[in-house]
């Protein structure tokens, strides 16, 4: 560590240099993880304030509540509890006068279920009227307020908008929350629908003729585009660990090669080559925790400063994660130059 910290200073624009590229690639590894759960987290984020543990679809919808219709005789059939929800959903255009349409996700809920009750508001109050809804907070945004009149896919009657929600989207759409009677208008269903799904907070499996329950995280695997952009970020964060791997391991060993001389002749002073191998791994160690400390504050000040369209979230795991996969990454890359450290032989290396 002593000869680590003594060459640091000695080279302070060199490896100044390196700490700089370990913070850009740091930054861009923590601002990608942290886009990706922001927007993983939009797709899902009702879901877990309804804290779903499973589902009751159409067995034929694919997994998509939007295609999922439940009759009422599915509904007789269905052991409901005061753990499960019944909703009705279908994606609406939203718009007032004077705005340009917005695509939400019109979610029908029963006042006796736990999807009404536990709307956490932010402003205003729950709907009660036959037209009325609330609307999840980041449509306040976008220019609506509390006691707008808005129309839902064109419908003949306007709706009034009497309270705002917090965290309440779907597939990165916000949520209009509403009665299932409204559902029904809005889907045209027949008089023997009854709803798209169940939304249950607890694990189940029920199967009939129409209908069948599924795993949360096997329903939000299926939500259009969850998958793919999950995927390719985790893809995009990959590589840039291995970059950082490459960038640390190919410096450390040009810096070993050009610092060859000088070992052989602490070698031949009766140096260790231990020592010479710990110098350098801490070396690396040390200029990866500096290039961390400072993407670290700046990725605190750029989630600071992230406009709410641009979501980015982060949790005590992903950044354990990063830290974690950076310091191994460091690790690695400083085991690079060991070979070259272990075989130098000072006789020849000093020009004997």
């Amino acid at each position: 560590m002593f000869l680590a910290i003594k060459e640091i200073k000695h080279e302070k624009m060199r490896y100044g240099l390196i700490v700089f590229m370990i913070f850009l690639i740091s930054y861009m590894i923590l601002a990608t993880w942290g886009l990706a759960y922001g927007l993983a987290r939009e797709n899902t984020v009702a879901l877990e304030n309804w804290q779903a543990k499973s589902v009751v679809l159409n067995k034929n919808a694919n997994l998509s509540m939007n295609s999922s219709i439940l009759t009422k005789d599915d509904l007789k059939k269905i052991d409901l509890t005061d753990q499960d929800a019944v909703v009705g959903e279908i994606q609406v255009v939203l718009k007032k006068s004077g705005k340009t349409g917005i695509n939400a996700q019109y979610i029908g809920v029963r006042k006796s279920e736990f999807a009404y009750k536990e709307q956490k508001l932010v402003s205003g109050r729950k709907a009660t009227g036959k037209y009325e809804v609330t609307a999840d907070e980041s449509l306040k945004n976008k220019g609506y307020k509390l006691g707008d009149q808005v129309t839902l896919n064109g419908s003949s009657h306007k709706y009034k908008i009497v309270g705002f929600v917090q965290d309440a989207k779907i597939n990165i759409e916000p949520i209009i929350y509403g009665s299932l009677a409204n559902w029904k208008k809005l889907k045209n269903a027949m008089p023997t629908i009854a709803a798209s799904g169940v939304i249950s907070k607890r694990s189940r499996s029920v199967k009939g003729k129409n209908y069948k329950s599924y795993g949360i995280k096997q329903f939000i695997q299926k939500l259009p585009g969850y998958s793919a952009q999950n995927l390719t970020f985790e893809l995009m964060i990959a590589f840039m660990f291995i970059i950082s791997l490459m960038i640390v391991g190919v410096f450390l060993y040009i810096l070993t090669i050009q610092k060859l001389p000088n070992y052989a002749v602490l070698r031949a002073q009766g140096v260790p080559a231990k020592t010479l191998v710990w110098a350098t791994i801490s070396q690396s160690l040390l200029l990866t925790v500096a290039g961390l400390a400072i993407a670290l504050l700046a990725i605190w000040g750029t989630a600071a400063a992230m406009p709410s369209s641009a979501p980015m979230a982060f949790t005590g795991q992903i950044f354990a994660s990063a830290i974690g996969g950076m310091l191994a990454m460091a690790l690695i890359g400083g085991l690079i130059p060991v070979k070259t450290i272990l075989k130098i032989d000072p006789v020849a290396a000093i020009g004997g």
